[in-house]
Protein backbone atom coordinates (compact mmCIF):
# COMPACT_ATOMS: atom_id res chain seq x y z
CA UNK A 1 0.00 0.00 0.00
CA UNK A 2 2.88 2.33 0.88
CA UNK A 3 4.60 1.74 -2.47
CA UNK A 4 1.39 2.56 -4.34
CA UNK A 5 1.45 6.07 -2.88
CA UNK A 6 4.91 6.74 -4.33
CA UNK A 7 5.36 8.23 -7.76
CA UNK A 8 7.34 6.43 -10.45
CA UNK A 9 10.19 8.89 -10.01
CA UNK A 10 10.36 8.30 -6.25
CA UNK A 11 10.38 4.54 -6.77
CA UNK A 12 13.20 4.90 -9.30
CA UNK A 13 15.24 7.02 -6.85
CA UNK A 14 14.68 4.49 -4.06
CA UNK A 15 15.79 1.62 -6.32
CA UNK A 16 18.92 3.54 -7.33
CA UNK A 17 19.83 4.25 -3.71
CA UNK A 18 19.18 0.61 -2.78
CA UNK A 19 21.40 -0.58 -5.67
CA UNK A 20 24.22 1.75 -4.58
CA UNK A 21 24.01 0.48 -0.99
CA UNK A 22 24.09 -3.14 -2.14
CA UNK A 23 27.12 -2.45 -4.36
CA UNK A 24 29.00 -0.76 -1.47
CA UNK A 25 28.17 -3.59 0.92
CA UNK A 26 29.37 -6.23 -1.56
CA UNK A 27 32.56 -4.26 -2.25
CA UNK A 28 33.34 -3.97 1.47
CA UNK A 29 32.47 -7.64 2.02
CA UNK A 30 34.95 -8.69 -0.70
CA UNK A 31 37.67 -6.46 0.79
CA UNK A 32 37.20 -7.68 4.37
CA UNK A 33 36.92 -11.31 3.25
CA UNK A 34 40.22 -10.97 1.41
CA UNK A 35 41.93 -9.40 4.45
CA UNK A 36 40.59 -12.08 6.80
CA UNK A 37 41.63 -14.88 4.44
CA UNK A 38 45.08 -13.28 4.09
CA UNK A 39 45.53 -13.02 7.87
CA UNK A 40 44.29 -16.56 8.53
CA UNK A 41 46.46 -18.01 5.76
CA UNK A 42 49.58 -16.33 7.20
CA UNK A 43 48.73 -17.35 10.78
CA UNK A 44 48.13 -21.01 9.89
CA UNK A 45 51.18 -21.23 7.65
CA UNK A 46 49.29 -21.71 4.41
CA UNK A 47 51.45 -18.95 2.97
CA UNK A 48 54.91 -17.74 4.01
CA UNK A 49 54.31 -14.63 6.13
CA UNK A 50 57.87 -13.43 5.48
CA UNK A 51 57.24 -13.28 1.73
CA UNK A 52 53.54 -12.40 1.64
CA UNK A 53 53.34 -10.59 5.01
CA UNK A 54 49.90 -10.25 6.66
CA UNK A 55 47.47 -7.45 7.58
CA UNK A 56 48.58 -7.51 11.23
CA UNK A 57 52.28 -7.28 10.31
CA UNK A 58 51.56 -4.47 7.87
CA UNK A 59 49.65 -2.59 10.57
CA UNK A 60 52.60 -2.93 12.97
CA UNK A 61 54.97 -1.78 10.19
CA UNK A 62 52.68 1.15 9.39
CA UNK A 63 52.57 2.28 13.03
CA UNK A 64 56.33 1.98 13.38
CA UNK A 65 57.10 4.01 10.25
CA UNK A 66 54.41 6.55 11.13
CA UNK A 67 55.85 7.03 14.62
CA UNK A 68 59.33 7.60 13.23
CA UNK A 69 58.00 10.23 10.80
CA UNK A 70 59.59 8.54 7.78
CA UNK A 71 56.35 7.37 6.20
CA UNK A 72 54.63 10.75 6.11
CA UNK A 73 57.68 12.25 4.43
CA UNK A 74 57.78 9.56 1.74
CA UNK A 75 54.03 9.81 1.10
CA UNK A 76 54.20 13.61 0.97
CA UNK A 77 57.05 13.63 -1.58
CA UNK A 78 55.34 11.12 -3.87
CA UNK A 79 52.00 12.91 -3.62
CA UNK A 80 53.55 16.32 -4.30
CA UNK A 81 55.48 15.08 -7.34
CA UNK A 82 52.36 13.36 -8.67
CA UNK A 83 50.12 16.41 -8.28
CA UNK A 84 52.68 18.77 -9.84
CA UNK A 85 53.28 16.47 -12.81
CA UNK A 86 49.51 16.00 -13.21
CA UNK A 87 48.84 19.76 -13.18
CA UNK A 88 51.63 20.38 -15.70
CA UNK A 89 50.32 17.61 -17.96
CA UNK A 90 46.81 19.08 -18.04
CA UNK A 91 48.07 22.64 -18.60
CA UNK A 92 50.53 21.58 -21.32
CA UNK A 93 47.92 19.37 -22.98
CA UNK A 94 45.42 22.22 -23.20
CA UNK A 95 47.96 24.69 -24.59
CA UNK A 96 49.42 22.34 -27.20
CA UNK A 97 46.00 20.99 -28.24
CA UNK A 98 44.65 24.50 -28.77
CA UNK A 99 47.72 25.40 -30.85
CA UNK A 100 47.30 22.27 -32.99
CA UNK A 101 43.58 23.00 -33.43
CA UNK A 102 44.35 26.55 -34.54
CA UNK A 103 47.03 25.44 -36.99
CA UNK A 104 45.87 22.41 -39.01
CA UNK A 105 49.09 22.09 -41.10
CA UNK A 106 51.14 22.05 -37.88
CA UNK A 107 48.92 19.30 -36.46
CA UNK A 108 49.44 17.14 -39.55
CA UNK A 109 53.22 17.58 -39.24
CA UNK A 110 53.42 16.83 -35.52
CA UNK A 111 50.80 14.07 -35.19
CA UNK A 112 53.07 11.17 -36.36
CA UNK A 113 55.72 12.24 -33.87
CA UNK A 114 53.18 12.32 -31.05
CA UNK A 115 52.08 8.80 -31.96
CA UNK A 116 55.68 7.56 -31.90
CA UNK A 117 56.47 9.30 -28.60
CA UNK A 118 53.28 7.95 -27.04
CA UNK A 119 54.24 4.39 -28.01
CA UNK A 120 57.70 4.62 -26.44
CA UNK A 121 58.19 2.53 -23.28
CA UNK A 122 58.44 5.23 -20.61
CA UNK A 123 60.32 2.96 -18.21
CA UNK A 124 63.15 2.92 -20.78
CA UNK A 125 63.02 6.69 -21.16
CA UNK A 126 63.29 7.39 -17.43
CA UNK A 127 66.96 6.34 -17.03
CA UNK A 128 67.94 8.67 -19.87
CA UNK A 129 66.14 11.57 -18.23
CA UNK A 130 67.95 10.84 -14.95
CA UNK A 131 71.33 10.81 -16.71
CA UNK A 132 70.62 13.92 -18.79
CA UNK A 133 68.98 16.07 -16.10
CA UNK A 134 70.27 14.57 -12.85
CA UNK A 135 68.62 12.68 -10.03
CA UNK A 136 66.34 15.33 -8.53
CA UNK A 137 62.66 15.97 -7.99
CA UNK A 138 62.37 18.02 -11.21
CA UNK A 139 63.47 15.03 -13.27
CA UNK A 140 61.01 12.77 -11.44
CA UNK A 141 58.19 15.22 -12.18
CA UNK A 142 59.25 15.24 -15.83
CA UNK A 143 59.24 11.44 -15.83
CA UNK A 144 55.69 11.49 -14.47
CA UNK A 145 54.70 13.90 -17.23
CA UNK A 146 56.33 11.82 -19.97
CA UNK A 147 54.06 8.86 -19.21
CA UNK A 148 50.83 10.81 -19.75
CA UNK A 149 51.44 13.88 -21.90
CA UNK A 150 51.55 12.47 -25.44
CA UNK A 151 48.45 10.32 -25.16
CA UNK A 152 46.57 13.20 -23.54
CA UNK A 153 47.33 15.54 -26.43
CA UNK A 154 46.24 12.97 -29.00
CA UNK A 155 42.98 12.18 -27.18
CA UNK A 156 42.03 15.80 -26.53
CA UNK A 157 42.91 16.85 -30.07
CA UNK A 158 40.67 14.07 -31.40
CA UNK A 159 37.87 15.43 -29.23
CA UNK A 160 38.45 18.94 -30.54
CA UNK A 161 38.24 17.73 -34.14
CA UNK A 162 35.04 15.77 -33.45
CA UNK A 163 33.19 18.80 -32.06
CA UNK A 164 29.84 19.33 -33.78
CA UNK A 165 30.50 21.15 -37.08
CA UNK A 166 26.91 22.45 -37.09
CA UNK A 167 27.50 24.40 -33.87
CA UNK A 168 30.73 25.84 -35.28
CA UNK A 169 28.90 26.90 -38.46
CA UNK A 170 26.23 28.55 -36.32
CA UNK A 171 28.83 30.61 -34.45
CA UNK A 172 30.43 31.60 -37.76
CA UNK A 173 27.02 32.53 -39.20
CA UNK A 174 26.49 34.85 -36.24
CA UNK A 175 29.79 36.55 -37.10
CA UNK A 176 31.72 34.86 -34.33
CA UNK A 177 35.49 34.66 -34.56
CA UNK A 178 37.88 31.78 -33.76
CA UNK A 179 38.01 32.72 -30.08
CA UNK A 180 34.22 32.51 -29.88
CA UNK A 181 34.28 29.07 -31.51
CA UNK A 182 36.97 27.88 -29.09
CA UNK A 183 35.47 29.19 -25.84
CA UNK A 184 31.76 28.88 -26.69
CA UNK A 185 31.72 25.54 -28.52
CA UNK A 186 34.93 23.49 -28.61
CA UNK A 187 36.09 23.74 -24.99
CA UNK A 188 32.61 23.34 -23.40
CA UNK A 189 31.90 20.34 -25.64
CA UNK A 190 35.13 18.68 -24.52
CA UNK A 191 34.74 19.10 -20.76
CA UNK A 192 33.55 15.47 -20.30
CA UNK A 193 36.42 14.29 -22.52
CA UNK A 194 38.89 16.38 -20.51
CA UNK A 195 37.72 14.87 -17.23
CA UNK A 196 38.04 11.37 -18.70
CA UNK A 197 41.61 12.20 -19.71
CA UNK A 198 42.32 13.59 -16.24
CA UNK A 199 41.06 10.40 -14.58
CA UNK A 200 43.46 8.34 -16.68
CA UNK A 201 46.32 10.80 -16.27
CA UNK A 202 46.27 10.90 -12.48
CA UNK A 203 47.11 7.20 -12.41
CA UNK A 204 49.67 7.49 -15.21
CA UNK A 205 51.43 10.39 -13.48
CA UNK A 206 51.61 8.36 -10.29
CA UNK A 207 53.13 5.45 -12.22
CA UNK A 208 55.65 7.76 -13.89
CA UNK A 209 56.68 9.30 -10.57
CA UNK A 210 57.20 5.86 -9.04
CA UNK A 211 59.35 4.84 -12.03
CA UNK A 212 61.46 7.96 -11.51
CA UNK A 213 61.78 7.25 -7.79
CA UNK A 214 62.85 3.69 -8.55
CA UNK A 215 65.84 4.96 -10.50
CA UNK A 216 66.98 8.25 -9.06
CA UNK A 217 65.52 9.16 -5.68
CA UNK A 218 66.21 8.71 -2.00
CA UNK A 219 62.71 9.76 -1.00
CA UNK A 220 59.20 8.69 -1.84
CA UNK A 221 57.22 5.46 -1.92
CA UNK A 222 59.11 4.29 -5.02
CA UNK A 223 62.36 4.56 -3.07
CA UNK A 224 60.79 2.62 -0.19
CA UNK A 225 59.87 -0.20 -2.57
CA UNK A 226 63.36 -0.40 -4.08
CA UNK A 227 65.10 -0.10 -0.70
CA UNK A 228 62.79 -2.71 0.81
CA UNK A 229 63.63 -5.17 -1.99
CA UNK A 230 67.36 -4.59 -1.48
CA UNK A 231 67.34 -5.25 2.29
CA UNK A 232 64.51 -7.84 2.20
CA UNK A 233 62.04 -5.67 4.11
CA UNK A 234 59.09 -7.08 2.23
CA UNK A 235 56.63 -5.46 4.64
CA UNK A 236 57.86 -2.09 3.36
CA UNK A 237 57.23 -3.14 -0.24
CA UNK A 238 53.70 -4.42 0.31
CA UNK A 239 52.79 -1.50 2.58
CA UNK A 240 54.06 1.00 -0.02
CA UNK A 241 52.04 -0.71 -2.76
CA UNK A 242 48.88 -0.63 -0.63
CA UNK A 243 49.42 3.06 0.15
CA UNK A 244 49.84 3.76 -3.57
CA UNK A 245 46.53 1.99 -4.21
CA UNK A 246 44.83 4.15 -1.57
CA UNK A 247 46.36 7.34 -3.01
CA UNK A 248 45.23 6.41 -6.54
CA UNK A 249 41.70 5.66 -5.31
CA UNK A 250 41.44 8.93 -3.38
CA UNK A 251 42.72 11.04 -6.27
CA UNK A 252 40.35 9.29 -8.68
CA UNK A 253 37.47 9.85 -6.25
CA UNK A 254 38.27 13.57 -5.92
CA UNK A 255 38.36 13.95 -9.70
CA UNK A 256 35.03 12.15 -9.92
CA UNK A 257 33.49 14.57 -7.42
CA UNK A 258 34.95 17.51 -9.33
CA UNK A 259 33.56 16.14 -12.59
CA UNK A 260 30.13 15.68 -11.01
CA UNK A 261 30.16 19.27 -9.79
CA UNK A 262 31.09 20.70 -13.19
CA UNK A 263 28.83 18.52 -15.32
CA UNK A 264 25.78 18.97 -13.06
CA UNK A 265 25.97 22.77 -13.07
Amino acid sequence: MYHKNLSAQELYVRRQKHTKIVIRVVQLAILFSFLILWEVSASLGWIDSFIFSSPSKLYICFRSLLASGDLTGHIGITLLETLVSFALVILTTLVITVLLWLNKPLSKIIEPYLVVLNSLPKSALAPLLIVWLGANYKTIILTGMSVAIFGSILNLYTGFMETSPDKIKLIRALHGNTAHVLFKVVLPANIPNLFSIMKVNIGLCLVGVIIGEFIGSKQGLGYMIIYGSQVFKLDWIILSILILCVIAMLLYFLLGRLEHRFTCE
